[in-house]
């Protein structure tokens, strides 16, 4: 029997400590199964990009977010939507990860995504950039079921937690969709 859990790197695409997509992560951890465990990466620390710093060395927020990310089974992102694509901060963590690119921790990594905000189209738009940007370098990125949390303000407290229980059962859908499709991957 395999004792070994299987770890699954939460993603946040906000800073903000109670955003929805935080929610989403934290939702995601409570409706986890058994053996299933999931870290929410914090990406305040990371510094931009810049091709020069690489070469000097990564910064120690960069390599740790880089052996989290390797150190994972799956990825679970969890996006909200800004000017109708990805924030910055998620592109930019993505960008260190993408990198180099012949041993890119995040290439070749099975990836879910989910997101909320509190308009309309639930991140529609910025999911289909994610996936863009996602596939520019290999990442195996999960096609369904998708989540889209729109009208996040009616599903979630002023802390940033999930209150929907219908929204709650997808992303618990999701989650074992994502360790189901992964460990298929694996054979």
């Amino acid at each position: 029997m395999n004792e070994t859990p299987f770890r699954i790197l939460g993603i946040p695409g906000s800073l903000r400590r109670h955003s929805y997509n935080r929610g989403l992560l934290k939702a995601a951890q409570q409706v986890a199964p058994a053996g299933v465990d999931i870290e929410v990466s914090d990406l305040a620390d990371i510094p931009l990009y810049n091709s020069d710093v690489e070469a000097i060395g990564e910064p120690l927020p960069v390599r740790e977010f880089k052996d989290r990310v390797r150190a994972a089974d799956a990825l679970l992102i969890a996006t909200p939507e800004y000017n109708y694509s990805i924030p910055g901060v998620l592109k930019n963590a993505i960008d260190w990860a993408s990198r180099p690119p012949s041993a890119a921790p995040i290439a070749r990594k099975p990836i879910a995504i989910m997101g909320a905000s509190s308009g309309h189209y639930g991140t529609v738009r910025a999911q289909l950039a994610l996936r863009q940007c996602l596939a520019s370098f290999g990442a195996l990125v999960l096609v369904k079921p998708e989540l889209h949390v729109f009208n996040a303000g009616e599903r979630f407290d002023a802390e940033g937690n999930l209150t929907d229980s219908v929204t709650l059962g997808k992303v618990q859908k999701l989650v074992e969709a994502l360790v189901a499709w992964t460990q298929r991957l694996r054979g």
